[in-house]
């Protein structure tokens, strides 16, 4: 699925997440909301399902805190790249080494990249690197979990330069392989492909 094939029409209706309120007037479906001051800009999102849209549906363990407020929203397409490494007991086991992803804005142009770090760098020179702090399963089996992550450090002046919180969600499949990972395949890499919405969210204590 193509970014941007989601439209989600007039929703008119506060989401909450946790202690972060956001107001959606419209959303069509990638949105940065400026909530001090009131206004919304609509984006455009792909895979994005309405339910999962509402921050009351999202798992507890991973909802920003209290007085978080949303600063951007973009679709992730790429991989997650394993390496067959030792596992804490000895054997082989794929082993997360690092997603690499592109980022894309409401009319499908690249907007920056997702990649080792966890790292998320735009086009504008700002970055943000993250710390996972909290997960939560994906609905489907096949995919890699939802996250929430808080940032570490920041470079540069622009949209990341100010998020503190990073959630990770509606994912679809980039999940490790269930076998090939032995040692005669040590070493060796696999990418998963996967999608992801991420929110960066600023302001929370």
């Amino acid at each position: 699925m193509s970014a941007g094939v989601a439209r989600l029409e007039e929703v008119g209706q506060a989401v909450r997440n946790g202690g972060a309120t956001v107001k959606l007037d419209r959303m069509i479906p990638f949105l940065i909301v400026a909530v001090a001051s009131g206004c919304a800009h609509g984006t455009t999102l792909t895979s994005v399902d309405e339910k999962a849209l509402r921050a009351e549906a999202l798992p507890a363990a991973i909802r920003v805190p209290s007085g978080g407020s949303l600063l951007a929203r973009f679709h992730a397409v790429g991989a997650q790249v394993y390496t067959c490494i030792a596992s804490a007991s000895g054997a082989p086991a794929w082993t997360l080494k690092a997603p690499a992803a592109k980022l894309f804005d409401a009319k499908d142009n690249q907007v920056g990249t997702h990649g080792e770090g966890p790292n998320w760098t735009s086009n504008d020179g700002s970055s943000v690197h993250g710390r996972k702090i909290a997960q939560a399963d994906a609905p489907q089996s096949d995919s890699i979990p939802w996250l929430l992550l808080q940032a570490t450090t920041h470079v540069g002046n622009g949209v990341f330069s100010k998020v503190e919180y990073i959630q990770r969600v509606n994912t679809i499949q980039g999940k490790a392989p269930v076998s090939g990972c032995d040692a005669a395949n040590f070493g060796a890499e696999v990418r998963a492909d996967y999608s992801a919405d991420y929110y960066f969210y600023g302001g929370a204590k």
